[in-house]
């Protein structure tokens, strides 16, 4: 009897658009911080440094944030529903909380959290969240709009999938970019249409940069559907203001696109001249209701105060799309049947915490405030940390959870780069990682304006805020020595 003895399943025969994209915020660095960490394991004392210190993604726990007291007192009673029948409850939790959590239990289906909830959500937790979204903006919002999604990231690849027929559809998108969206387009057989940020307007989007990306697409023959703009922005860390908003507004509402409004970062802005808005208020405070634009929002509870990024608890709120689209989208959330309980429960949390008067309400915003003033501390002295240095320059980070420094290397670091065969802000941060054990993200990763920063001479990183102000405060001496005998090494080879 023969067989095939070829294997079923190779590198030359899986899906080709997955070998197109990359995530470099898990990518090559990550992998090299994790081999390091597992051999100074075998032999401690073999590196320099003590620890890795993992400054690639935005993990805010795993890097020291607390949890909220509040959310994961909710979070246990509703998996250990026992509990509110046990006397001594009453000294280990808060009324509030336990009040909330009654309450969020009746809601699920046999007050249970491991069991399957409607695809979107329970309804009540989409309540809070339309509630909470109401209280935010000023307008009214709609439990049937939301989607609860297992973080902002599943809501994201919905919308791509909703969206996007073949590649003749184009997306706008934002360099830098999150490059979710990159992959994310690829994977479901689109074309990004990208769009510059301006660095030297403090990663400002300008319009007619968008307009002319738009037009040559369209002669290019591609249908753009979509707009994504990130703001608080990632990784560029600006905060639009609200004229540029109204801008944006008015741009798609006149070219017929989607509005695809990535406000994950929207509890984290430090500085006082810019506020959060979000595009839905803007749009509305402009007079224009779900008949004049389509917008998506997406938010999470994996940054801001929350920080619970590995609960994978996010939403979307879709406005301006017809019945008959809402069902399909519908359809298409019921095939992962439902987003995890637990989830869903932080999300409703993060959007309809304690109020003024509730038991908990002080000690929830003394919990909220130190981690936001904590935040704006450490932006503040990474960005000038940054700034400090030879040939570097970082723009303030007014909101978000990263810094996105430039630099510009000598001619013989990046001749060395080349005969590596890697990019020059990927060997930059390999050799950050090998001599501080601080990954960060190259720059490219994010598919940074590549050609001009190559004519300049300049290439970027992204390194999170994250670890804690004691923390940042020992790893900037080592920061500055090593690009101090970075910047020696290479320029005598000049």
């Amino acid at each position: 009897m023969s067989y095939n003895k070829t294997a079923s399943i190779t590198a030359e025969t899986i899906n080709p658009k997955v070998k197109i994209f990359d995530y470099e915020p898990c990518g090559e660095i990550a992998r090299h911080a994790e081999r390091l960490e597992q051999e100074m394991e075998k032999s401690p004392g073999s590196r320099p440094f003590p620890e890795i210190t993992y400054c690639n993604l935005g993990n805010p726990q795993a890097l020291g944030q607390r949890p909220i007291t509040f959310f994961r007192e909710v979070l246990s009673l509703c998996d250990n529903p026992a509990l509110l029948r046990r006397d001594e409850t009453r000294m280990l939790f808060s009324p509030c909380a336990i009040n909330r959590a009654r309450k969020i239990i009746e809601s699920m289906p046999g007050r249970n959290s491991g069991a399957y909830t409607n695809s979107q959500g329970i309804r009540s937790l989409r309540e809070a969240v339309a509630s909470g979204i109401a209280a935010r903006d000023g307008f009214p919002s709609r439990p049937e709009d939301i989607f609860l999604t297992d973080g902002a990231s599943s809501a994201i690849n919905l919308s791509m999938q909703i969206l996007i027929r073949s590649q003749e559809d184009g997306v706008l998108c934002p360099l830098p970019e999150y490059p979710l969206y990159s992959a994310s387009i690829i994977l479901h057989g689109g074309t990004m249409v990208p769009y510059n940020l301006s660095e030297d307007g403090d990663w400002g989007l300008e319009i007619f940069e968008v307009k002319r990306c738009l037009e040559e697409a369209r002669i290019a023959g591609l249908t753009v559907r979509a707009m994504v703009i990130i703001n608080p922005g990632n990784p560029t860390g600006q905060v639009l203001s609200i004229t540029n908003q109204e801008e944006i507004v008015e741009f798609c509402r006149k070219e017929g696109l989607v509005m695809l409004a990535d406000e994950v970062y929207q509890d984290n802005v430090y500085v006082e001249d810019r506020k959060f808005h979000s595009f839905k208020k803007v749009a509305r405070s402009l007079g224009y209701d779900e008949n004049d634009i389509s917008i998506v929002s997406f938010h999470s509870v994996s940054m801001g105060f929350s920080g619970e990024c590995g609960r994978r608890g996010g939403y979307m709120e879709i406005c301006g799309f017809g019945d008959d689209v809402m069902g399909e989208i519908r359809k298409v959330a019921s095939v992962t049947l439902c987003p995890n309980i637990g989830g869903q429960i932080l999300t409703s949390l993060a959007m309809d915490p304690p109020k003024l008067g509730d038991g908990c309400f002080e000690n929830f915003m003394a919990e909220k405030e130190d981690i936001r003033l904590s935040l704006a501390k450490r932006a503040k002295t990474l960005s000038s940390a940054f700034s400090s240095l030879e040939g570097m320059t970082c723009n303030k980070v007014e909101g978000a959870i990263y810094a996105f420094p430039r630099i510009h290397l000598p001619a013989a670091a990046i001749k060395a780069a080349k005969a590596e065969g890697v990019s020059p802000d990927m060997f930059y941060a390999c050799r950050l990682l090998d001599a501080t054990g601080i990954a960060v993200v190259p720059g490219s990763g994010f598919h940074q304006v590549s050609g001009r920063n190559k004519a300049a001479g300049t290439c970027h990183i992204r390194c999170t805020i994250l670890p804690g102000e004691e923390k940042i405060k020992e790893m900037i001496p080592r920061l500055k020595e090593f690009h101090e005998s970075f910047m020696n090494e290479f320029r005598d080879r000049s």
